[in-house]
């Protein structure tokens, strides 16, 4: 039998945070684009926006951006097209308070102080509703590109970690591979509540112990229930023997929701075709397990986006209500 968790509260730290990680809850986003291009690495981006903005409306609780550098044709995904900050820039201005999140900026192929300038001025534009995941990486093409090595990204990664943590701070002054600021000069705007939200995906390259100290919260990947729990369970010890505040852990969920609601799961890649009777007993497997927040992936969704996000607002959403 599967058991419950017992979390203590989360950190606060801004809007977005605060409203889409809470213990003992499971909330549910969606990731962009808001269509289905199962057919092709390319979406059409279509009515992409307002799309969004019917998912705000309709009561999701974040969605979530990719940062996708270049097609590269064995990854088979171009995401949503976009640059994530200049993306997060234009929904900031056309929501008002669905979560922005981003799953996730890829840490070694950018300039922390790029990056960090770029997520603080997204965090403020949209009165702190950035969630920002953070990965080391896991397309080898993309390096030579930039004149990059691949072997290296994981203490690339740590690097611009903690390039990325010091620049909320005044005036920060300290030494770093990627340069040495100081001098009192400063970075411009800092994050509203003091700090950035980073969530570390996956591995990262990292020891599962830095990342459970270092995190303020997971991203994994999908697995049967049985086996997610072994390992939230050894993420959830890592950080109370770090002297941790517990911190939220989240997944996606590629979704293919049926017509009829009592649709038995059939496994597709990273999920499932299924009803809405069967997502929401899955989903509160997931929530009884320790998932704070699942983010359903509409890509190989057969039905009209637009039907299948007013379906599952209606049938699935107030399941998982506050």
């Amino acid at each position: 039998m599967l058991k419950k968790v017992d979390p203590a509260e989360f950190e606060r730290i801004n809007r977005a945070y605060n409203a889409v990680f809470r213990p003992y809850h499971l909330s549910i986003g969606l990731v962009v684009p808001l269509e289905n291009y199962a057919s092709s690495p390319v979406p059409t981006m279509a009515q992409h926006v307002e799309r969004v903005q019917m998912a705000e409306d309709l009561g999701y609780s974040a969605v979530w951006l990719r940062d996708v550098p270049f097609n590269v044709p064995s990854f088979g995904d171009a995401g949503q097209l976009y640059d994530p900050f200049v993306y997060l820039g234009l929904l900031a201005g056309k929501t008002e308070r669905i979560a922005l999140g981003v799953a996730s900026i890829v840490l070694p192929v950018r300039h922390p102080a790029h990056v960090a300038k770029a997520a603080a001025s997204a965090d403020v534009l949209s009165g702190g509703r950035l969630i920002l995941g953070v990965a080391s990486g896991d397309r080898p093409d993309e390096y030579p590109a930039l004149n990059l090595p691949f072997s290296n990204r994981g203490a690339r990664f740590r690097a611009s970690y903690d390039y990325i943590r010091r620049m909320s701070d005044h005036a920060p002054s300290f030494e770093s591979t990627f340069g040495s600021p100081g001098g009192g000069m400063d970075m411009l705007p800092k994050p509203p509540s003091g700090k950035l939200p980073l969530l570390i995906t996956g591995g990262s390259q990292q020891d599962p112990d830095w990342i459970a100290e270092n995190g303020d919260g997971w991203m994994t990947y999908p697995r049967e229930p049985d086996v997610q729990l072994q390992i939230i369970d050894d993420w959830r010890a890592r950080i109370d023997a770090a002297g941790s505040v517990s911190k939220p852990v989240m997944q996606p969920l590629y979704i293919d929701l049926a017509d009829d609601p009592e649709t038995a799961p059939q496994p597709i890649h990273l999920g499932f075709r299924l009803g809405s009777r069967h997502l929401v007993d899955h989903l509160k497997s997931l929530e009884e397990i320790g998932i704070n927040h699942v983010a359903l992936n509409l890509r190989f969704n057969k039905a009209n986006v637009e039907t299948t996000l007013k379906r599952l607002a209606k049938d699935v959403l107030p399941e998982f209500a506050a």
